[in-house]
């Protein structure tokens, strides 16, 4: 029941999507001003290189920008609904089928954004990558983790006034080791660091993950019922 209720409304948001492509277009310019930018303010710079030569700099940037992007593209997941449409929405299907539907659309979508976001990057800015199917799986990882996460967060901020420094404030603890495990996996994938030393921090953040998702199924039927 809940696996068909989910599908249904998965299709209807990536059909929404494709029909007015407003949140894909949006993070995409802002992606892509951002990176060229990020390009014109090294290069303008007397006696910098650009962000290729430092390593560190050019992994913080990559996910600075990602993380700015997903907040973009996720904060309105349930902030953009209108009443009339979320009360539709109680009568045909459960809770626990919305939020997971709202989860995995923005995890597909996050995941796409990312990766062409990545493609950008490394036109402007290129760099040697010592594992890049390692640091490709990194950010898959980060689309994953920043979408379960906002996506909670923007369920929670829709039910308040004050929606932008609600969902700040409450993602900040969240987020912040989120991000510190993505650019820890992934400079030590660029700098071709053994696999087997980086699978502790992978399965810290996937239990992240596991556990925000388990949050918003038996958080969000309180937060609907209002």
């Amino acid at each position: 029941m809940i696996f068909n209720q989910t599908w249904n409304l998965l299709k209807k948001e990536i059909l929404l999507e494709w029909r007015s492509k407003y949140a894909f277009n949006g993070v995409l310019l802002y992606v892509v001003s951002t990176v060229f930018v990020c390009y014109i303010s090294f290069h303008l710079s007397p006696g910098f290189s650009g962000s290729a030569g430092y390593p560190i700099v050019w992994n913080i940037l990559f996910w600075i920008i990602i993380l700015f992007a997903s907040v973009n593209a996720i904060a309105k997941s349930f902030i953009q609904e209108n009443k009339g449409r979320l009360l539709y929405y109680y009568t045909i299907a459960s809770p626990q089928a919305i939020i997971l539907s709202k989860t995995i659309y923005n995890i597909l979508l996050m995941s796409l954004l990312s990766i062409l976001a990545l493609i950008v990057y490394l036109l402007f800015f290129p760099n040697t990558i010592g594992d890049p199917l390692f640091y490709f799986l990194a950010v898959l990882l980060g689309s994953i983790s920043f979408s379960t996460v906002f996506t909670m967060i923007s369920a929670i901020a829709s039910k308040a006034g004050n929606n932008g420094t609600l969902m700040a404030i409450l993602s900040f603890p969240v987020i912040i080791p989120v991000i510190l495990l993505l650019i820890r996996i992934s400079k030590s994938a660029m700098d071709g660091v053994e696999r087997s030393l980086l699978y502790g921090n992978i399965s810290i953040l996937l239990a992240i993950n596991v556990i925000v998702v388990v949050t918003s199924l038996l958080l969000f039927p309180y937060l609907w019922r209002d």
